[in-house]
């Protein structure tokens, strides 16, 4: 068959995709495409994304890197990857190598808030920094995993073991928050390597981490220098170049909905596997048997800060609604007041009913990525769009509805939500584990949401937390860490010189 490359495309070429679809080629992509880029055809969609040379060089120039880094990872030592997490940490704890970061990370939200971009997890807080430093300090005294023997069968003359081993470079595209360094540097502890591609709003910020921090443990503990490489290009297109590349052993994206979809797309038809999580929003319900103080404190300890975990909806059963949802508004109130800046509440149609007077025609200011809004406290949200993720900035939002019993509240979830997280306020031991049985979900908790992180529950920082939107996971919990990036071999060991079959 002949081959020749693409050098330009016409407006309204037909393009084949799903193997029986056609999408066109519009005015502007033809327009825009120049000969040395590249087009990635989206099999599930008919998604056609333009990656321009640039991107794609220095999208593969970075997977370069990380691929020859890991060819020399198996000849450093487990106490070398203990020194660059402990070296990286002391970088960020001084403040002579915090400052610039500190500085670039001020430009960075700047720049940010002209665009009207939201910016509440891209500054780089005191307490971002701790937990940055807890979790790479973390990471330096976990236990090596890999050589890690997993099973052994004895037979009469030799033996067999399984035993793990580092999987290879691992590529990850985040959203703009300057930690996921911490989070993801983990992947090193079992002899992988790491190229970073993070969103465009936190890229200075990440230069300067990789240049006062990162790259100088590297170097002082003396490993290859593309252990940890930096994507370093704004340009979104550059992510779709990294994963479409086939030497990643593992693609990790988190983000919104769409994009971390279709990044998951191009990886999986590269033959790349992915672990992605783009939808969140935690869902808590309380049933007849709830005890109210408990509701109360699950809401409002829910709605500290917007996360993937944070509550999203929260379904309360009639026959306590005129008892709980008092308490679930005056929480929600007060959760607006810590953060300064009001409330948002929507509640699915036929249920409003229920809302005091005051929360149906009342007026709030809310403060959005573009500034302080003022808009309805409360608007109606049709019930089959209660799977809608409310990403707030200082204002902090959230669904309620009204359902007969438990059982309704556990169909909406399993088929509206992500199928991510959800909690049951209930002293009804019974109904807690028919919860756990019904419910779809990879975390299930009995109290506040927001326990759902892994550097919080389980002690290790997370590369990403995956919902069971896209199904159910083979053979790995719901929190990725760097411990559980890891492939298995398989060795033999020959006692009988004369062994044979």
């Amino acid at each position: 068959m002949e081959r020749a490359s693409l050098a330009a495309l016409s407006p309204g070429m037909p393009v084949l995709f799903g193997g029986d679809r056609v999408t066109h080629v519009s005015d502007a992509l033809a327009a825009a495409f120049r000969p040395g880029d590249r087009l990635i055809v989206v099999q599930e969609t008919g998604d056609l994304l333009h990656v321009p040379a640039a991107a794609h060089a220095v999208a593969a120039a970075a997977v370069t890197r990380a691929t020859s880094a890991f060819g020399e990872m198996g000849r450093v030592a487990d106490d070398q990857v203990s020194a660059f997490f402990e070296a990286f940490a002391a970088r960020l704890e001084a403040d002579q190598s915090w400052a610039p970061i500190a500085r670039a990370n001020a430009d960075d939200v700047a720049a940010a808030k002209a665009r009207g971009r939201s910016t509440t997890r891209l500054v780089a807080t005191e307490r971002m920094r701790a937990d940055m430093i807890a979790g790479l300090r973390a990471w330096g005294a976990a236990e090596p995993s890999r050589g890690r023997v997993l099973e052994r069968v004895d037979h009469r003359g030799w033996s067999v073991e399984q035993v793990t081993a580092p999987l290879g470079p691992v590529g990850f595209v985040f959203e703009g928050r300057p930690n996921v360094f911490a989070d993801a540097a983990g992947v090193l502890r079992g002899g992988n390597t790491v190229v970073f591609r993070i969103g465009s709003d936190a890229l200075g910020t990440a230069q300067a981490i990789v240049r006062h921090a990162l790259d100088p443990a590297l170097a002082a503990a003396g490993l290859p220098a593309g252990a940890c490489a930096l994507v370093e290009s704004a340009d979104r297109a550059a992510g779709w170049a990294l994963f479409s590349d086939p030497r990643l052993a593992l693609a990790v994206a988190r983000g919104s909905g769409e994009a971390v979809a279709q990044l998951g797309a191009v990886a999986r038809q590269a033959g790349v596997p992915v672990s992605l999580h783009g939808t969140g929003g935690a869902w808590l319900m309380a049933d007849g048997a709830a005890d109210a103080d408990r509701f109360a404190a699950a809401v409002f300890n829910s709605l500290d800060r917007k996360a993937c975990n944070t509550l999203n909806v929260c379904c309360i059963v009639r026959a306590r609604a005129d008892e709980l949802i008092p308490r679930f508004l005056d929480a929600l109130h007060r959760a607006g007041e810590r953060r300064g800046h009001g409330c948002k509440l929507h509640v699915a149609e036929g249920d409003e009913a229920r809302l005091p007077d005051h929360w149906r025609t009342a007026r709030a200011v809310v403060r959005r990525a573009t500034g302080d809004v003022e808009e309805p406290l409360t608007e109606t949200l049709p019930s089959d769009q209660l799977g809608r993720e409310w990403e707030w900035e200082d204002s902090p939002e959230v669904s309620l509805k009204i359902v007969a019993d438990l059982d309704e509240a556990v169909a909406l979830f399993n088929r509206l939500s992500p199928r991510f997280s959800a909690s049951l306020v209930s002293e009804d031991p019974a109904a807690h584990q028919r919860f756990y049985e019904a419910l779809d979900a990879a975390f299930v908790g009995d109290g506040m949401t927001r326990w759902v992180d892994g550097q919080f529950a389980l002690n290790r920082p997370e590369l990403g937390l995956s919902n069971w939107e896209h199904g159910r996971l083979l053979a790995r919990g719901g929190v990725l860490s760097g411990d559980s990036v890891f492939t298995i071999r398989t060795r033999m060991r020959q006692t009988d010189a004369d062994l044979g079959r």
